[in-house]
Parts: C-alpha cells; sequence; structure tokens
C-alpha cells in the first residue's frame, strides 16, 4: 500500500506535473496555478487517499481534473468561435465540397522510424499546436493527447458533438497546413 509524502510533492512532482500542464494549456502562469491547485486539492484530500496507486499518480490524476475543470470554464467563453470557423472553411473547399487545388493535401514522404526526424516533429507539433486557437487546441489535446473519446470530449466541454466535429475538422486542417509548412519543407 502506497504511502503520500506531501512535504515532498514540489521537490518530486512540480516539473512534471508542470511540463505536463503547459502542453495542454499554452500558459506558463496558468500551468503553475494548475499545479498550485493540485498540491492545494492534494493537501486537503490526503484522507480520501486510498493507497492503490502511487503518490505520483494520484497527483496527475487530480491535476487532470483540474485540467478538465480549466477547459470547461474556457469552453463555455468560446463557443462564439464555432460560426467564425465555419466561415473559414472555404480557404480549403470549393462549393461542392472538394479539396481546392490550391489547399490539396502534399505528399509528406517522412521516415518516422528516424529518431533525428521524431524530434523534430515533436518539436514542430508543439509549435504549431501553439498557434492553433484557444478552443481548438484544448479539443485537439484532449482528442490527440490525451485520447479522449468524442462523447466524452463533449460532456465535459458542454459542446454539441456537430460543434466537436467543426471543431476537429477545423484543428486537423490547421495542423495539416502548418505541418506541411513548418516541416516538411525542412
Amino acid at each position: 500500500m502506497n504511502k503520500l509524502y506531501p512535504q515532498n510533492w514540489v521537490k518530486n512532482y512540480s516539473d512534471m506535473l508542470l511540463r505536463f500542464a503547459l502542453l495542454r494549456t499554452n500558459n506558463i502562469e496558468q500551468a503553475k496555478d494548475l499545479v498550485q491547485e493540485t498540491f492545494l486539492a492534494g493537501l486537503r484530500n490526503v484522507e480520501t487517499f486510498k493507497g492503490d496507486i502511487s503518490e505520483k499518480n494520484w497527483l496527475f490524476l487530480i491535476l487532470k481534473n483540474k485540467i478538465i475543470d480549466h477547459y470547461r470554464k474556457k469552453a463555455s467563453s468560446l463557443i462564439v468561435e464555432i460560426d467564425v470557423l465555419l466561415e473559414k472553411s472555404t480557404d480549403y473547399f470549393d462549393e461542392a465540397g472538394h479539396w481546392k487545388e490550391s489547399a490539396f493535401p502534399k505528399e509528406w514522404g517522412v521516415n518516422y522510424d528516424d529518431t533525428v526526424e521524431k524530434e523534430e516533429f515533436y518539436e514542430i507539433l508543439n509549435k504549431c499546436m501553439q498557434k492553433l486557437s484557444e478552443l481548438i487546441r484544448i479539443v485537439f489535446t484532449m482528442k490527440y493527447l490525451d485520447e479522449k473519446e468524442s462523447e466524452e470530449i463533449c460532456k465535459e466541454l458542454a459542446i454539441s458533438s456537430s460543434n466537436y466535429w467543426v471543431i476537429i475538422h477545423r484543428a486537423k486542417l490547421q495542423m495539416r497546413k502548418c505541418l506541411e509548412k513548418n516541416w516538411i519543407s525542412i
């Protein structure tokens, strides 16, 4: 049975938790606040710790819940973005819904087994994610980094499934365009 050592949390876990939160919020101050809230929630709930998971995993679980709460608050204020996203789809598709010739996906021809290319890819992926609007980045992160199901994302962010699909479609288009511009051209 695992035991908690709150006096060591900052030293042992703050850097890991901060990196995790920063990747999901893209805001250093917000990430620091979420980690601090995680430690405070952990202290408030020490008596609920059953010891069936490690101290580290328990803190990450608390942080994940804090991030979901952060996403939910943000999403409710960002839903107006969806109308703008629908208008921008004309950048890629014609009236019939087919790819415009100028926007047609390019062949990447990349060796995904090459470690150097993997490192370059993840660096550019992070930069491309930072360019996404906040709502798009939140949904993209939940879907592709946190591997959540679409129904769960809709429920947690209180958005409709049609809103979700518009957002995820736009995220894919923007990420593809950014990766083609910044990674494939290297």
